[in-house]
């Protein structure tokens, strides 16, 4: 999804949700279509990957991190603070 000219993925492990930068570091991949394995995303393009909750790089060919966003839920709806 796009917020205010941002590319973010949104993601739910178990009952939490966890929103990143939707591009890969290494190569600007789309995490959003990325494989999940635990609280990592796996870039769809190259294999690098990201932990879900702090945005650190944990393996490469990406050496750096992805930015993450507070979320919460309200009801029905999921905010992303930017």
């Amino acid at each position: 999804m796009e917020i205010q000219g941002k590319r973010i993925a949104l993601f739910r492990i178990d009952d939490e949700f966890h929103a990143i930068d939707d591009m890969c570091t290494h190569d600007d991949a789309p995490l959003s279509e990325g494989s999940i394995e635990g609280d990592e995303v796996v870039c769809p393009w190259h294999a690098a990957t990201f932990n879900l909750k702090t945005g650190k790089c944990t393996g490469p060919p990406a050496d750096a991190d992805v930015t993450t966003y507070p979320v919460r839920v309200v009801g029905n709806d999921i905010e992303i603070e930017l």
